[in-house]
């Protein structure tokens, strides 16, 4: 097996397409939200990625069928508007070196692929359970920021702090040294779950920059759950800490 392999389904003749990364990361933010964009847009799988970049493992599914772990991507086609490429996955790649080759394939393709303009999405992880994400921003360029200030994406100063890592952070990199328009949506979490609330945070932003309409009852519904888990954790925790505190006394 060669480090990086790409099997076509198809070749789609795409116009002007955007590109749009959502691989598993802090909160799995950036893959909840890819993956609803998806299903709401009826988007075609035509590749998989497969690479030794990745754990050596393979998924199976509920009627006990195996595959290979890997990336995908996916195409919309859209009247009158520009079409989309989106990249979904298992898995980033294990190690450094991985995931700069992984990103500069991935980059690659999509050139080919005459994408012009790239939206990677992904969580900024902030150690507490936030009630109304925000959505933070990173930009190659001054008009690019001012356009996604214009739609609620926030740029403050010092975060995130320790910078982008991954594929989220290396593809805006790698295609602004190609002369792309890279925009990095972030949505805040904890970090502690799943969290569906903060990829619908991000998905009010890209509804609005790709002109689509998206219905988000199935990230509530998954975000009240979470939001249960939550709270039965913090009446445990503060349980925890009564029954230490009684401990001092008697």
């Amino acid at each position: 097996m060669e480090d990086i392999t790409i099997e076509f389904l198809e070749k789609p003749k795409l116009t002007n397409p955007i590109f749009i990364e959502g691989l598993p990361g802090v909160g799995n933010v950036g893959k909840l939200a890819a993956e609803h964009l998806l299903g709401e847009l009826e988007a075609k799988k035509f590749a998989d990625i497969y690479s030794k970049h990745f754990p050596p493992q393979v998924v199976v599914d509920d009627g006990g069928i195996i595959r290979l772990v890997g990336n995908q991507l996916h195409y919309v086609k859209r009247k009158g508007g520009q079409d989309l490429v989106i990249l979904v996955g298992d898995f980033q790649g294990l190690t450094p070196e991985g995931q700069y080759e992984l990103s500069d394939f991935i980059m690659n393709t999509i050139l080919d692929m005459n994408v012009k303009r790239i939206y990677t999405l992904g969580g900024y992880g902030v150690g507490r359970m936030i009630a109304t994400p925000r959505v933070i921003g990173a930009a190659t360029g001054d008009t690019l920021v001012k356009d996604m200030k214009k739609l609620g994406v926030v740029f403050p100063k010092g975060e995130p702090g320790a910078g982008i890592v991954g594929a989220s952070g290396l593809l805006l990199g790698l295609g602004k040294l190609r002369g792309l328009e890279c925009i990095c949506l972030m949505g805040e979490t904890s970090g502690y779950f799943v969290d569906p609330k903060s990829a619908q945070a991000v998905l009010e932003v890209l509804q609005k920059a790709l002109d689509v309409e998206l219905d988000f009852g199935s990230l509530e519904e998954r975000a009240k759950h979470i939001d249960q888990i939550a709270s039965k954790l913090k009446d445990v925790e503060e349980e925890a800490e009564r029954k230490e505190d009684l401990g001092y006394f008697g």
